[in-house]
């Protein structure tokens, strides 16, 4: 079971309509096109309604067939749910959707201002962090501060690109989480730029759905460096 994935090729896409190509047994099902973002790389998966023929139903996440290739929305509570062949309307929960954009682009230059590995992230409606394996800190926070402030302003571009499983073999400096590794499988690897391909601010593999530009981010707030183990520490944002 295949899903296209419509929030990746236009992630500001609200609404579309989609084929029921089957159940799972948890009561969710699976769609054959999809707006909708399954959970996965720290970002929670999209919510919205779905209607068809007959009945509504609000869904409350998304997430990945366990083969990694299908898409499942999950209803926000046990209901009556389209049949296998039925065409439904998906309506994307879009102001929740946007959030989780703009926070997963600011973490991406998060991960510019502070070039160090990364060991975990989460991205949230309210605050996002990442977690930097960072013996010494480097950098304080009014520092990190400023260097986002300037990179958000410079309203650079957010694009994707495709690379191979062996061109990322051939630079793996391009990821930079320690704990997570791109998936694989398919035979290439999408990355994720900021900036030009002449003067690329970011480029690594990511799966996420971001913002076109980071002057879209809108102001950010950075909390305080918080010491999370030997050398682990954790940096959170706010969007203001």
């Amino acid at each position: 079971m295949t899903t296209e994935a419509l929030y990746r090729s236009d992630p500001y896409l609200k609404t579309a309509t989609a084929e029921i190509i089957a159940r799972t047994e948890e009561g969710g099902v699976v769609v054959d096109r999809s707006i909708f973002y399954p959970r996965g790389g720290g970002q929670p998966g999209d919510s919205g309604r779905i209607h068809w023929a007959g009945g509504s139903a609000e869904i409350a996440s998304t997430v990945k067939t366990p083969d990694g290739q299908g898409v499942v929305l999950v209803p926000a509570e046990p209901a009556a749910m389209p049949t296998e062949g039925l065409e439904i309307e998906m309506h994307l929960d879009w102001e929740r959707r946007h959030r989780f954009m703009r926070m997963h682009t600011a973490l991406h230059l998060l991960s510019v201002v502070v070039p160090l590995p990364v060991t975990g992230g989460q991205i949230g409606l309210e605050k996002s962090r990442l977690d930097f394996d960072m013996p010494e800190v480097i950098h304080d926070r009014e520092f990190i501060q400023a260097r986002m402030g300037q990179l958000i302003d410079a309203d650079h571009p957010v694009t994707d690109t495709w690379i191979t499983e062996a061109e990322l073999d051939a630079n793996p400096g391009l990821v930079k989480t320690l704990s997570v590794q791109p998936p694989r499988g398919a035979g290439r690897i999408r990355l994720v730029r900021i900036g030009t391909d002449e003067t690329p601010v970011d480029l690594q593999p990511c799966g996420g759905t971001h913002v076109r530009s980071t002057a879209e981010i809108g102001a950010v707030v950075v909390g305080k460096i918080e010491n999370k183990g030997r050398a682990n520490r954790r940096i959170s944002l706010t969007l203001a």
